[in-house]
């Protein structure tokens, strides 16, 4: 798994995709580990994008917070998770990995705010609201969308009460994003938590006991984490991007 790094450059994205070409769209939600801290110390990110996550302008974009798609380039979800420091995330490894299977532009939508709890994005919620604008935006001007990544919980990890609620909760996230989206079918990848607190363990059998069609669940625990304990290294963010195409090809592909 390449993970050789170059440093960002400053240049602006530009914006590529026409209407005449097939667009495949992929939402990115969740919370910081999903925003993505690969590369954050010290509130400041160090520019450093593995070659995984390389931007490639023709083929791979993202919505940004103005709902105007741009070249895809790390960090996705910087305006988007605006209060806080963003780098790597697995978007971008997930999107290359995936190009080569996928017969059209990937097209990525950044949802992910750190720091939230599930019950922050239940149905009428700023943050779940956001996420229904942004994907029914996505498609507007032509699209599928293929796929919700999911990457949150440990904020839920905190109280026992929290953590056994969760997968209550997020089986009703995934019956009101389909049905508000009118994609009753919509495939769902979820990531099982590779950190947290006290009732961690308690909200990842939650997540890996979810049992609905079209759901599935890569489980990060063993990636490696940032000296804070809680936040994937850039080198986890790019493995765990991988995991994410593997299960969206072996399952949904």
């Amino acid at each position: 798994m390449g993970i050789s790094s170059s440093t960002q450059n400053n240049e602006q994205p530009t914006t590529t995709t026409t209407t005449t070409t097939k667009k495949q769209i992929f939402i990115l939600s969740g919370q910081s580990n999903m925003a993505g801290r690969g590369g954050v110390y010290n509130k400041k990110w160090d520019r450093i994008v593995p070659n995984d996550c390389k931007p490639d302008p023709s083929t791979i974009h993202r919505l940004n917070a103005n709902l105007i798609y741009e070249t895809a380039q790390d960090p996705l979800h910087s305006d988007i998770d605006s209060t806080k420091v963003c780098g790597v995330g697995p978007g971008m490894s997930f999107a290359n990995a995936v190009k080569d299977y996928i017969n059209g532009v990937i097209d990525l939508v950044p949802c992910a705010v750190g720091g939230t709890a599930i019950k922050q994005w239940a149905k009428g919620e700023k943050l779940y609201n956001d996420m229904v604008r942004r994907s029914k935006s996505a498609v507007s001007n032509g699209g599928e969308i293929k796929a919700l990544l999911w990457y949150q919980g440990e904020s839920d990890s905190a109280t026992k009460h929290d953590a056994q609620v969760y997968k209550s909760k997020m089986e009703n996230l995934i019956h009101n994003i389909r049905s508000d989206l009118g994609l009753p079918s919509l495939p769902i990848i979820q990531v099982a938590i590779a950190s947290g607190n006290e009732y961690m363990e308690i909200v990842r059998e939650a997540q890996k006991s979810i049992d609905l069609p079209n759901v599935v669940c890569v489980d990060a625990k063993g990636l490696e984490l940032k000296e804070d304990n809680m936040h994937l290294t850039t080198a986890a963010q790019v493995q765990l991007g991988h995991m994410l195409a593997d299960a969206y090809l072996a399952h949904f592909g």
